[in-house]
């Protein structure tokens, strides 16, 4: 079996979620947006921002969010729309049955992805949760779909600059998701015909929908663009928003390895929810970047290496777990 040297190689960018340090922060203080930021930006490794929209960008202008974002040394990645705020849109956002409330989700992210131009990104992520159904006879899955369809269409085709990605999610807060897995995610994509659509992965996600988190991106990255990635863990039941690697290790590793086959070069998000457990926000997105860096340096050597190469290629298992392994029992501790 070759020797692996751990060879210093190029980090990726990661991006904390800003709500998760909250409890951090008093809720009624006016300037808890810029609390939040000023906390992720004091988190080393931590090199981009993800804002929700509306929500973070309701009392800053974009120039001043921007300006926010540099002083504390971060980087915009993209804004991700948020519908979940309003009550009319728990009938759905793009799907609602009614036209009206339908435009003015459409008119929404119309204006977000205005103020994302405005601070220089070019990510708007779509997690459509309210678009699904809980009942059987509830909706005409045609006008869903068409309705689906036609929207992404339309915001996509606002600023065509502006990538439109599509996080999809099998369930939460519907029963049943529109589009709850990576094959149904492009097939939008497809259908929508547009350049400036991709897909966004999320690693918790992928396993509610039964899928290998690498297989996924495989596919996406085959016939679409990967635009985002977002890490956790989970044990497949459900968001559970867990530590990165923290349950499926080996899977997050395999993971790291497709991205840099594929060349996915764009931020990784830490979608991690610590107050779920009452952790110190700080220390686990600490956790996450140092546990994302580890799985990264390993997956750099295991790319290339012929030895799993020859295991994968055969669909030897066997093997190709004797060198996985062997390249985890080389991991060295980190300085706290």
């Amino acid at each position: 079996m070759p020797t692996q040297t751990m060879k210093q190689v190029s980090r990726p960018r990661y991006a904390a979620r800003l709500n998760a340090f909250k409890p951090l922060v008093s809720a009624r203080a006016p300037n808890a947006l810029a609390e939040l930021i000023a906390i992720a930006g004091g988190i080393d490794g931590i090199t981009s921002a993800d804002l929700n929209y509306p929500d973070h960008c309701e009392q800053l202008s974009p120039v001043h969010l921007t300006a926010l974002l540099l002083d504390n040394g971060l980087e915009l990645n993209g804004l991700a729309m948020r519908y979940y705020g309003r009550r009319d849109f728990a009938a759905g956002a793009f799907t609602n049955p009614d036209p009206a409330i339908r435009r003015e989700a459409i008119d929404l992210t119309r204006r977000g992805i205005d103020a994302l131009a405005g601070m220089g990104a070019s990510l708007m992520t779509l997690w459509l949760g309210q678009d699904g159904f809980d009942y059987s006879f509830q909706a005409d899955y045609r006008r869903l779909w068409d309705d689906t369809i036609s929207a992404v269409a339309e915001v996509a085709d606002h600023n065509p600059d502006i990538d439109i990605s599509i996080e999809y999610k099998p369930a939460e807060p519907r029963a049943h998701a529109l589009i709850p897995d990576a094959a149904t995610a492009l097939l939008a994509v497809t259908e929508t015909g547009r350049r400036n659509v991709g897909v966004t992965l999320d690693f918790a996600h992928a396993l509610m929908a039964g899928e290998m988190p690498a297989h996924s991106a495989r596919l996406i990255d085959r016939h679409s663009r990967l635009m985002g990635v977002h890490l956790n863990d989970g044990n497949g039941m459900r968001d559970d928003g867990l530590m990165v690697g923290s349950v499926h290790p080996v899977q997050t590793l395999e993971l790291f390895v497709e991205l840099a086959r594929i060349g996915y070069c764009g931020v990784i998000y830490f979608d991690t929810f610590p107050d779920h457990s009452g952790l110190d926000p700080v220390r686990e997105s600490g956790t996450n970047v140092a546990v994302a860096n580890q799985l990264h340096e390993i997956a750099t050597g295991l790319v290339d290496d012929p030895s799993l190469a020859s295991a994968m290629e055969n669909q030897d298992a066997t093997a190709s777990m004797q060198e996985v392994f062997a390249a985890l029992s080389r991991i060295q501790p980190r300085d706290r």
